[in-house]
């Protein structure tokens, strides 16, 4: 099995180290044809409008809608990534985002970045809270009925599943728990078996 990591804008590097340090080949993925070398997908966090320009121009999105439609892919989008992968933006429907996650998102629900947090998270699965550091962090606001909220907080939902798709308000790859990679890890394993 091989994980891709998205690496056109932001932290992609931290999630390349999680993976790997979990015994699962990475690669860094920038083009459309090496979308189709990988069999999951982490979109990171960073610049969601600056990442959504990016894949169009590269034609990165549409190389990542047809994999997954084709059902050869599962993703995790993490922050600006959970963004990138809503089908709604609140106030930002220009933004160029993948639409594929049933729920709507909004930006920097938790203030700017001097307003970044962290949190005990009680997450659905998991026998002890996440720490959970959360940075110009969206909070969902609205899910799709065949949406899994997995955690939440006072503000809404920060952690959701959709079949193949997994998405997180949080980043988990800037802290030591690698409970959540884990989880995608095992999604991917499973489209991975369903394709053979």
């Amino acid at each position: 099995m091989v994980i891709g990591v998205l690496a056109l804008q932001g932290d992609f590097r931290e999630h390349v180290n999680m993976v790997r340090s979990l015994g699962v080949r990475a690669r860094l993925v920038r083009f459309p044809e090496e979308v189709g070398l990988v069999d999951g997908l982490i979109i990171p966090g960073g610049e969601s409008t600056t990442m959504g320009k990016l894949m169009v121009k590269y034609g990165v999105d549409r190389a990542i809608v047809d994999r997954f439609d084709a059902g050869r892919l599962a993703i995790y989008g993490t922050c600006a990534g959970m963004i990138v992968l809503a089908q709604d933006i609140e106030g930002s429907q220009d933004q160029p985002h993948l639409g594929l996650l049933d729920v709507t998102v909004q930006r920097n629900a938790f203030g700017r970045q001097k307003e970044s947090s962290e949190e005990d998270l009680e997450i659905e699965g998991l026998d002890t809270p996440l720490h959970a550091l959360f940075i110009r962090a969206p909070v969902i606001i609205r899910t799709g009925p065949s949406v899994r909220v997995l955690a939440r907080v006072t503000q809404g939902p920060v952690y959701v599943q959709q079949g193949r798709l997994l998405a997180s308000s949080f980043h988990p790859e800037l802290g030591s728990d690698t409970r959540v990679h884990q989880h995608f890890l095992r999604l991917a394993e499973q489209s991975l078996n369903q394709e053979v």
